[in-house]
């Protein structure tokens, strides 16, 4: 058996056998700072049954049908991709893969809104992740990043309709079950899926081992994210623990252990918006700009725009948490979302 696990190498394209019949296989993402996205192969008697499909870039591919190869396989033996989620880092190309090979493609149920959105992408209506960044305060933000989706590769024909849409239960093929256990929060139709008696989590980004993810990024409205989230990371305790298998970043022993650490680091952050918040009132891209981003500690003026949405959003999503708990109140102020700490008082 083969192993990448230090931080720096899980990248490295090829496979990775993580057990007999399971196998890892980083795909790379061009310019994105995640650097690859892991998909995985399981070996059946029928053919190949894929987690993830990657995104549809020839250089993807080409990584892909290498990676397939060394372990004696083929495109061609594909028969089924079980997707996480709908962002194309995950989903594309099991569409591309289903219309060269004719692989049959399953999504979460939760991501069909989200799909239905992707038509009014390019017809005038902005992404949901602006809406929120205006609500949170940076409209000029929102602005720029509008602007710059003209530019950003996007093609709506890269996406549709799985054929199947799945939600929580057991699907069984072969040799194998995996147990589908739906996870909001980094979108709403995340999933992931379990192999109880291989004792493995096909975890999608729902539980990352370096970072953590980002919350309600999609197009559907996404309510409240983090709640939702902070649920399904205390549902993983209620199975029994498993390796980690993530989308980015190497396979690690524990599932479980990695929950608690993401779980301990939002507690963290929502403690930190509250203590930003103070006695003043305060919209959510103030109280990013207080903060600091990333296991560096980086301040919010170094991030791209891109990652400052992200900031600002991530933000919104803890004091939403925070109103919901009682510890703060919100008001609406000419479509911004104005927070003050329970007991406090306006600046």
């Amino acid at each position: 058996m083969t192993t990448r696990t230090e931080r720096g190498r899980w990248a490295e394209a090829g496979a990775e056998t993580i057990q007999p019949g399971v196998h890892r296989v980083p795909l790379p993402l061009p310019n994105d700072g995640l650097r690859a996205v892991n998909v995985y192969l399981l070996e059946e008697d029928d053919g190949i049954v894929m987690i993830d499909g990657g995104w549809a870039l020839p250089q993807s591919r080409r990584a892909l049908e290498d990676a397939m190869a060394s372990l004696g396989h083929d495109l061609g033996q594909i028969t089924k991709i079980f997707v996480t989620h709908i962002h194309r880092d995950h989903y594309t190309q099991a569409v591309a893969l289903r219309r060269l090979l004719g692989s049959r493609v399953y999504l979460g149920a939760g991501e069909r809104h989200g799909l239905e959105l992707l038509g009014e992408v390019r017809s005038g209506v902005p992404v949901t992740s602006l809406g929120v960044l205006r609500r949170g305060g940076a409209g000029h933000l929102a602005d720029r990043l509008l602007k710059s989706l003209d530019h950003d590769g996007f093609a709506e024909t890269d996406w549709e309709a799985p054929d199947g849409w799945i939600g929580a239960g057991v699907l069984e093929f072969g040799r194998r079950a995996l147990r589908v256990i739906p996870t909001p929060g980094h979108t709403k139709g995340h999933v992931v899926y379990l192999d109880e008696a291989a004792g493995l989590l096909f975890a999608g980004d729902h539980v990352l081992p370096h970072i953590t993810p980002s919350i309600g990024f999609e197009l559907a409205e996404p309510g409240l994210p983090l709640a939702d989230y902070l649920d399904s990371l205390r549902l993983m305790t209620r199975f029994a623990d498993a390796r980690l298998l993530p989308a980015h970043g190497p396979v690690t022993e524990s599932a479980h252990a990695r929950v608690a650490e993401l779980l301990a680091h939002h507690d963290v952050r929502l403690a930190q918006a509250l203590g930003t918040l103070g006695m003043r009132t305060l919209d959510a891209y103030a109280v990013a700009r207080q903060l600091t981003w990333t296991r560096r500690d980086v301040p919010f003026a170094n991030l791209d725009d891109f990652n400052q949405m992200l900031a600002v959003n991530e933000t919104a999503a803890h004091l939403d948490v925070l109103v919901a708990r009682g510890q703060v109140l919100v008001a609406l102020d000419g479509g911004v979302s104005r927070y003050t700490r329970v007991g406090g008082g306006a600046a």
